[in-house]
Parts: C-alpha cells; sequence; structure tokens
C-alpha cells in the first residue's frame, strides 16, 4: 500500500509536536510518540490506559543507531540485530542517557528494535530519532492490525493515523533480554525460537516468569471483550456444544484438525492450516467474534513450534483472569 509522503511528513511533524501518530508496523500497529519527550511518553499512557510501570518499546530506523540509544551491548545482542533487523525482533538492553524513564517504566532497560516496514521506517528516517510504540489500543485488549482497528478503538485519542495497510505478521514482536551473555525469550513473537537458536548455535530459554519487565507480560492481556477458554483440540466442539446449551453466545475457533466438524456455536472461524496465516489473522479472528455478539470463545492451543509458541502464548494471555472492579 503506498502512503503518500506528505503523510509522513505531516506525522513526523505531529511527532515533533508531541502528539502521538499512529503507525503500521510488521507486526501490528503502533502508537507512537518521541521517546526523548516525556510529556508525548506520558500521554500514550494516559490514551491506552496503561500502568506507568510497564514500559515500551523505542523504535530506531537502523541498528547504526543501536548506541545512540543503549550502552553495553553484549557482542551477542549486536549478532541477533545484525540478523533480525529490520524485523520483529525486540532487545532489550541498558538504557542511554537519551531514553527518559518514563519510557522505561522506572527501569534502568530499555527494549529497541528496528521495525520491517516500509512506512514504519520512512516516518523513523524523517523524524530523525526514535518513537516509542506500544500496540494502538486499550491496554489489555487485542491488538490492531489495520488502521480501522485503531480508529474504531482509539478514535480522536490519537492525532494522526498512518495507514500502511494489514500487518503481514499479526503477533507482537519476540522479546530478548540481552543485558547479558546468554539471551532468553521474554515474550515469544515474529521471530521464532529456532530462528534464534539457528544463529546463537546454542539453545534459548523462554522462562514463564522474568524478573525484567516488558510488554505484554500482564496475566490478561491480548484479550477480546469475550471470556476465552482453552481445551484441548479435540474438546473443541463438546466444550463449544455445552456452553451454547448453558445459554451463552458461544464462538469458536475452530483448528484444523477438526475442520468439516458440524459445531452447534453462535459464531465459528475455521483457523488456517499454516501457523504464519493463523498469526497474521489471529486478532482479526478474536475481533470478528467480539462484533458477532459472542460472550464465550472456545479456544485450543497450537502446537508451540514455531509460530505457534507465540499464538499460543497469546491465547493464554487472552485467557487469563480479567482485572476485577
Amino acid at each position: 500500500m503506498t502512503v503518500r509522503t506528505s503523510d509522513i511528513e505531516k506525522a513526523a511533524g505531529v511527532l515533533r509536536g508531541g502528539g502521538l501518530v499512529a503507525l503500521p508496523t510488521e507486526t501490528v500497529y503502533g502508537l507512537g510518540a518521541n521517546a526523548e519527550d516525556p510529556a508525548a511518553v506520558a500521554r500514550i499512557f494516559q490514551v491506552k490506559g496503561r500502568p506507568p510501570s510497564h514500559p515500551l518499546i523505542v523504535h530506531i530506523s537502523g541498528a547504526e543507531y543501536l548506541d545512540d540509544w543503549v550502552q553495553d551491548v553484549p557482542a551477542t545482542a549486536r549478532l541477533l540485530a545484525e540478523h533480525f533487523w529490520p524485523g520483529p525482533l525486540t532487545l532489550v538492553l541498558r538504557r542511554g542517557r537519551r531514553v527518559p524513564l518514563e519510557a522505561t517504566g522506572g527501569l534502568e532497560t530499555v527494549a529497541v528494535r528496528v521495525p520491517d516496514h516500509p512506512v514504519a521506517l520512512a516516518l523513523l528516517s524523517a523524524f530523525g530519532g526514535g518513537v516509542t510504540a506500544p500496540s494502538a489500543n486499550r491496554f489489555g485488549s487485542v491488538s490492531p492490525t489495520t488502521a480501522a482497528h485503531v480508529r474504531a478503538e482509539l478514535g480522536d485519542a490519537v492525532d494522526f493515523v498512518l495507514d500502511g495497510g494489514p500487518c503481514d505478521i499479526g503477533v507482537e514482536s519476540t522479546i530478548v533480554d540481552a543485558t547479558g551473555e546468554v539471551p532468553s525469550i521474554l515474550r515469544p513473537g515474529g521471530v521464532t525460537r529456532e530462528a534464534l537458536e539457528a544463529v546463537l548455535g546454542c539453545p534459548i530459554s523462554v522462562p514463564s516468569t522474568s524478573l525484567v519487565r516488558v510488554p505484554g507480560q500482564h496475566p490478561s492481556h491480548y484479550a477480546p471483550r469475550a471470556r476465552v477458554i482453552l481445551v484441548e483440540p479435540e474438546k473443541v466442539a463438546s466444550e463449544a456444544e455445552l456452553a451454547q446449551e448453558q445459554g451463552h453466545q458461544v464462538g469458536v475457533l475452530l483448528p484444523p484438525a477438526c475442520a468439516g466438524a458440524a459445531v452447534k456455536a453462535h459464531a465459528v472461524v475455521a483457523l488456517p492450516g499454516s501457523m504464519a496465516a493463523y498469526a497474521r489473522g489471529l486478532y482479526g479472528f478474536l475481533r470478528e467474534l467480539d462484533q458477532q455478539g459472542c460472550d464465550l470463545i472456545v479456544a485450543s492451543l497450537p502446537v508451540e513450534e514455531g509460530l505457534g509458541l507465540a499464538i499460543a502464548n497469546r491465547l493464554r494471555r487472552a485467557a487469563g483472569p480479567r482485572p476485577t472492579v
């Protein structure tokens, strides 16, 4: 999708003026602000309803600018940046002086990445600085993968929306703790564990908990309005039928293994067999079931290999305990 140069320049001007810009990336749409402007960064938290202790990702236009934003970069981090940037990989490193503590949730570490999207890169280049950009949605809800999703959820709270078309990957970046010599995955995402291990030449862990705070660790995250329950693939149809009989408006994410099965439910989404297609469509599927009035979504976890690891992570968070009011 072609974006006019005038729109890029307008968006860069909004950032320079302390405003918020929704920008496309290859993963999801981000809600961007000047990373060096504490007041603009604070607006992100206000608009999203995001707790200020939750750090943001700083997006930069190239690996050559990494040392402008961080310090004490290990060789492993440079190796990963060389192989995966631009791309859906975020590196957590020691904060440089250009990054205000408002962007890091008060931490002395900062998450940094170079997005692999021509519109995002054009904006970063025109702006000439770093852009903090969490997903452009209300905190904890389903991430946006189109400009229409952003407008529907945030409306006039965003000063300018750059429409770069649908996101290619559809789930957020992989976050790697690269502060030491032995990296670990803090959030699975668009770069698979297998790809990271191939470059590093060693296994990489995916700890269930971490002392390093990063985006996407809240127990309930990436969640639709409907409650999500996870069951074994072979039990999806029977669980949906039971919930429907109990009076729920049930939505179903039907796994490929059950393709063609008769499912008694309010709405059914037949999932694609390709993990890449599943990841690309996941958030759209959840939004669709919300829009169809479902109050309960029955799903199962994919095999946790390749992008399946990231999809399973998002579904577990979507099914997590909701905050009580």
